[in-house]
């Protein structure tokens, strides 16, 4: 039973946890969310603060935003007001977010990944997976070709 004080357990569980760490790439995983979360500051920054301001010289005045299609009102006993709505222009809002947020990812990655050069590639002999000239074994049935 262990009781907390034995230095071999403990030992045991900080070299378990970076086996871990190393084989299971979590810390590739760990670094690959906070990368995303600064990029999506970035996004947000350049979606919000570059692009809307201009969008909005084109779209209609006003919080078009908040316009809706109100399909039923009703009062309750106590005087509110209650609406049954489809609230298109937050669904256009959304779908607009959307177009700008996914074409400022991809500028960023296409300034960012540039294409390599074509490998030059065969198929393998045995599976027919395409695999690069060069290679030794195919990745996908391991055969040696």
């Amino acid at each position: 039973m262990w009781t907390g004080s034995d230095p071999g357990y403990n030992g045991w569980m900080i070299g378990e946890f970076k086996s871990f760490l190393t084989r299971s790439n979590a810390l590739a995983l760990a670094i690959g969310v906070i990368i995303g979360a600064a990029t999506t500051k970035i996004v947000s920054a350049v979606a919000d603060d570059v692009i809307m301001p201009i969008v909005g010289l084109v779209l209609p005045a006003g919080n078009w935003r908040e316009a809706k299609w109100v399909l039923k009102t009703a009062t309750d006993a106590s005087g509110k007001v209650t609406e049954n709505a489809i609230l298109y222009g937050h669904l256009i809002g959304a779908m607009l977010d959307f177009i700008i947020i996914a074409f400022v990812v991809f500028a960023i990655v296409k300034a960012v990944m540039r294409p390599e050069g074509d490998v030059p590639m065969r198929s393998c002999p045995e599976c027919l997976e395409m695999i690069p000239i060069a290679a030794r074994r195919c990745r996908a049935c391991a055969v040696v070709v």
